[in-house]
């Protein structure tokens, strides 16, 4: 029997948040100070996550509820990150498809049998059973918001469908993506169902998560940048909207109101369409200059980002001029420090403490100034 089993915590009766820092960016409000979080900030850089990790299988750490939460609060004790993110992964939601995943050593997610033709969507579940196929991610969100204590907000997240159908037909990470992509070409009207079966399972878990106590969402758009302008407005906005809406309009009838953020990854031509897409917060990878990124969105959204994660290997005196400048170019108001990708497993934790540390002292000096 399962320790979550026998606990009769549920999602409600949280402790009371203390450091609302990162929600009041997200809405664009007055803060003492640029919150700072990173994805994948729960990471093999950590000694702590390897020893813990070690031995087990990626996707059974997933769905165990207790190690999620672990893993979500490792960095938490080590930086003052000023949010979390729940310890899970975007191909959760290809399995509650019927699809087989696995994490290969070495070589990274992998389907044994990825989706080759469009007759190939017949073998993927026609209306998916959310709460029963990843309930194991709910249980995790709700465990993890009693363990945090309240100490920082806690993130919830899914991959977008346009990254979702690559992985599924590419079969696992690809440089070109020319699967995915002949697919668009030569199955457009395949695209779409598979895109709209993904954006329908999407919803019901990002809603799902909310229910079990996750305070922001972030829907991860990874491979937007294979994709140019003409394709990423036809297989990928639409969708990212029809969630973002979806999300909003069901959350809004409840009386709930969850910022949610967009991680468009190399969309830097869609920064505008991105910003009027009903999320509260676009973020940026580090190809886009902060100032002309504040132009294009006019003051309509937040935004979060966008330092090179390699800046990292740079001595920590050096990460603080780059974060100053980087402050700067943002400004301190409806801003979310981050870095323009996830922390790579050979970073130094200490240069993540400076990170974290330039985002703080430098953002509470000019806001001081204002």
């Amino acid at each position: 029997m399962l320790e979550d089993d026998k606990r009769e915590e549920g999602p409600k009766d949280f402790p009371q948040l203390r450091n609302d820092t990162f929600l009041r960016a997200a809405r664009g409000e007055e803060t003492e100070h640029v919150p700072v979080w990173c994805m994948r900030q729960a990471g093999r850089y950590l000694t702590e996550f390897r020893e813990f990790r070690a031995g087990k299988d990626f996707f059974e750490t997933c769905q165990s509820p207790e190690a999620c939460c672990e893993l979500t609060l490792q960095p938490l004790r080590r930086f003052g990150f000023d949010a979390a993110i729940i310890f899970s992964d975007i191909l959760v939601i290809p399995q509650a498809l019927g699809m087989d995943v696995q994490m290969v050593a070495g070589k990274g997610p992998t389907f044994p049998e990825p989706l080759k033709e469009p007759e190939d969507l017949q073998r993927l579940t026609a209306k998916v059973d959310v709460g029963k196929e990843l309930g194991y991610v709910f249980k995790a969100i709700t465990l993890t918001r009693h363990k945090i204590e309240g100490k920082v907000p806690l993130i919830g997240f899914s991959g977008a469908p346009w990254t979702l159908m690559s992985y599924m037909i590419e079969g696992g990470g690809s440089n070109t993506h020319s699967k995915a992509k002949r697919w668009l070409y030569r199955h457009p009207e395949a695209s779409h169902m598979l895109l709209t079966m993904l954006t329908d399972v999407i919803v019901e878990y990002l809603l799902g998560q909310v229910a079990a106590g996750a305070q922001a969402l972030q829907v991860f758009e990874s491979h937007a940048g294979i994709l140019g302008p003409v394709h990423f407005n036809e297989y990928s906005l639409p969708y990212l909207r029809d969630i973002a809406r979806r999300v909003k309009d069901e959350l809004k009838e409840a009386g709930q109101d969850v910022p949610m953020i967009v991680f468009a990854k190399d969309a830097h031509y869609a920064v505008e369409d991105l910003s009027q897409s009903h999320y509260d917060v676009v973020g940026l990878d580090w190809t886009i200059d902060p100032q002309s990124a504040r132009e294009r969105t006019g003051g309509k959204v937040s935004l979060q980002g966008n330092m090179d994660p390699c800046a990292l290997y740079a001595p920590k005196e050096r990460i603080s001029d780059i974060v100053k400048k980087m402050l700067e170019g943002f400004g301190t108001r409806g801003y979310i420090a981050n870095l323009g990708h996830g922390v790579y497993p050979d970073m130094d934790p200490e240069n993540v403490g400076a990170f974290v540390e330039a985002v703080h002292q430098h953002s509470k000096q000019m806001i001081k100034k204002i």
